[in-house]
C-alpha cells in the first residue's frame, strides 16, 4: 500500500507526464490511498482559485473509490501524532499526511523533497 500526496494524485488524473518512471509504475501494479486531508487542500485550492479541475471534491472522491484508490479519514491518533510532529514541513495538509504515513505505517508516493527529512519511507 503507497499513499499518495495532492501533487501525485492532480497528476494521475491529468499530468502523468510528471510522474516519475517510478511513480507510473507504482500507481498501475500496487495498492493506493490518498488522504481525506489531500481532497480538503484540493477543495481549499478550488475556492481560492488557486486549482482549476473539471470536477468537485465529491466527485474527486467518486473518481478515487472507481479507480480503487482508498480515501483515508483522519484520526485522532493522526492528530496525536501531529502535536509532536518536528516543525519541517509548513505545509498543514502534507503535515497530516507524514503524521498518517507515520501512524500507519504506509509509505509515500511524493515528489516532495521535505517529506523525506521526517522518518517515514518516501518514494518518487
Amino acid at each position: 500500500m503507497f499513499l499518495i500526496d495532492t501533487h501525485v494524485l492532480l497528476w494521475l488524473l491529468s499530468e502523468t507526464d510528471k510522474l516519475s518512471s517510478t511513480a507510473k509504475r507504482i500507481l498501475q501494479k500496487e495498492n493506493l490511498c490518498v488522504s481525506m486531508a489531500s481532497l480538503w487542500e484540493i477543495a481549499i485550492k478550488q475556492s481560492n482559485g488557486k486549482l482549476e479541475l473539471p470536477f468537485s471534491p465529491e466527485e474527486l472522491y467518486s473518481i478515487c473509490i472507481e479507480r480503487d484508490i482508498s480515501v483515508k479519514q483522519i484520526l485522532p491518533i493522526h492528530l496525536n501524532q501531529l502535536r509532536n510532529l518536528p516543525k519541517i514541513h509548513n505545509d498543514p495538509f502534507d503535515r497530516l499526511i507524514i503524521c498518517q504515513s507515520i501512524v500507519e505505517r504506509i509509505p509515500i508516493l511524493t515528489h516532495d523533497g521535505k517529506i523525506p527529512l521526517y522518518s517515514v519511507e518516501t518514494v518518487w
